[in-house]
């Protein structure tokens, strides 16, 4: 032993020690690779609580949930609420995996040096708390760094856009990583991806704070677990696994407390630092509450790439709409089905590498299952596509392949008065059609009238924000899903002229009084 850091006695590296049997089964327990992390967490880990002082730690039941995930997961991003304990846990899971690894290079960046020295001192805090016979032998011991005899050490440094640059890292480890500056985040993670894609590790911790930040991008990514199918993953499409837990999780909150702290800090800052909102700064289409409390659905089955999420019957109608795509890799084309006058997403299909001709025989065979399921004559199958640009190579390859062979009506958008355009079917949308679509799902989706299965679609709704005088995808993400979205609910403004269940429905959402129309004689294009 040996005098350290503010008289601290340290165990001195490289002795020769006896130890007996069940010292030797305690280490053996914590070097377990799988549950090692979780035995010295409960058994040696002391932690400073403000009130009771020198406490072993006893986690939270979110407490061992963020273990579990820091110790399963390669790449971790963790949006946590304000004084849960995340400092504290990820300072035992550091000082165990320093400990019990050998050779690894574990670098703290903080947003600010103050934060990084605390981490730091909880890390020291857990090391000298911990008996002689599981403490790991140091080499180097101070306010920055720690070294052991293992070869593992632990760095602490300010987030800037140099940390960590140079440096071979294990395991990284970011806190509140929402909270540096947006540019110097920005460059941080540029330059120190690359020194962890040769096995390093990455714990990413925050509480939210804008809706932009590089923390927010990774965190979003990270709840994207959908790929180009729109298939399912364990992980997002960054590699990130996403954890986040609720205030009241926290067995000393509970609704008097929150009434207390809102009093406290107001509603807007406690929705982001302890409900972990991200507040969008971003004038998203949909109600941010509203997109909050959307939940996808697994599908029912799959028929190639296309999503299932209920099976067609004869007494209700099918809206199958196509927004086209080159198919080159570019941008997606889509496909959405709705039932009718019941206004549930069905059926869903994505894909930017399938050429146009394809694109309409995956139309064709959706419409030949809502048939073969509905046992009908096609005459409750309406389908359509957009006719802009690409749409028109798509209208050419319907020619070819004949309209008739798809099952259903082909339905186009009448004609305008006093437009001159020449007439083609399906649907030309302009920046007054897609406002007004925009309008009509964003009614429908807040008042409830519409329902939404596809995990890939909310996604795509969750970005699709006001850009100038219209709505659009952010930059990065696509709104392949919501554009064709939009052009089913442009389908459904024509067909509520056309079956009075449609229209009390449709138009029930926007306020109107229901009334039975007038049946007008079905046309489809000249």
């Amino acid at each position: 032993m040996s005098t350290s850091l503010d008289g601290v006695l340290i165990k001195k590296a490289n002795k020769t020690e006896t130890y007996t049997d069940a010292q030797i089964e305690d280490l053996a327990k914590c070097m377990d690779p799988i549950t090692g992390y979780l035995y010295f967490a409960k058994k040696f880990a002391f932690i400073q609580h403000p009130v009771q002082g020198k406490l072993l730690f006893d986690p939270f039941s979110y407490q061992v949930r963020l273990l579990k995930s820091y110790h399963d997961h390669r790449f971790n991003v963790n949006m946590l609420p304000r004084q849960t304990g995340k400092t504290t846990t990820a300072a035992i899971y550091l000082a165990w995996y320093a400990m019990f690894f050998a050779d690894q290079t574990v670098l703290i960046a903080a947003h600010k040096y103050t934060g990084a020295q605390e981490i730091m001192q909880r890390i020291r805090y857990v090391y000298e708390s911990c008996p002689d016979h599981i403490r790991a032998g140091v080499t180097n011991y101070n306010k920055g760094s720690m070294e052991f005899e293992n070869g593992s050490r632990i760095v602490s440094a300010t987030t800037t856009g140099n940390t960590g640059r140079g440096m071979s890292i294990s395991l990284l480890y970011c806190d509140e990583f929402a909270f540096v500056q947006p540019n110097i985040a920005e460059e941080f993670w540029t330059s120190i991806s690359p020194t962890l894609a040769t096995g390093g590790r990455a714990i990413i911790t925050s509480t939210p704070n804008s809706d932009e930040d590089t923390f927010a991008v990774i965190w979003k990514q990270s709840q994207d677990k959908y790929d180009t199918h729109g298939n399912e993953q364990e992980v997002g499409v960054n590699g990130f696994h996403g954890f986040t837990c609720t205030w009241d999780e926290h067995p000393d909150r509970d609704e008097a407390w929150k009434v207390a702290e809102i009093g406290r800090i107001g509603e807007e800052k406690f929705r982001r630092e302890y409900g972990c909102e991200f507040l969008v700064y971003d004038e998203t289409l949909i109600n941010s509450i509203h997109l909050s409390t959307m939940e996808a659905q697994n599908p029912l089955m799959n028929m190639g790439q296309t999503r299932w999420y209920g099976t067609p019957t004869g007494d209700q109608n099918y809206a199958v709409a196509l927004d086209p795509a080159m198919g080159t890799g570019g941008d997606y084309a889509a496909i959405q089905v709705y039932e009718l006058p019941s206004y549930k997403q069905i059926a869903e299909w994505r894909h930017n590498e399938t050429p146009i001709p394809a694109q309409i025989r995956i139309l064709r065979d959706i419409c030949t299952h809502i048939l073969d399921c509905c046992k009908t004559t096609g005459s409750n199958i309406y389908w359509s596509v957009e006719n802009n640009s690409i749409g028109e190579a798509a209208l050419i390859v319907i020619n070819d392949f004949g309209e008739e062979n798809i099952p259903g009506l082909f339905v186009s958008e009448p004609m305008r008065k006093g437009h001159v355009r020449k007439f083609r079917k399906g649907f030309n949308t302009t920046h007054g059609t897609k406002i007004t679509a925009c309008s009509r799902l964003k009614t429908m989706i807040e008042n409830k009238k519409i329902t939404i299965n596809s995990g890939p679609l909310i996604t795509e709704l969750k970005n699709y924000v006001a850009t100038g005088t219209s709505f659009r995808a952010k930059p990065g993400a696509n709104d392949d899903l919501v554009s064709a979205t939009l052009l089913a609910l442009r389908m459904m403004a024509v067909l509520k002229d056309w079956d009075p269940r449609i229209y009390n429905t449709f138009t029930q959402a926007e306020g109107e009084e229901q009334y039975e129309p007038p049946m007008p004689i079905f046309v489809s294009g000249y």
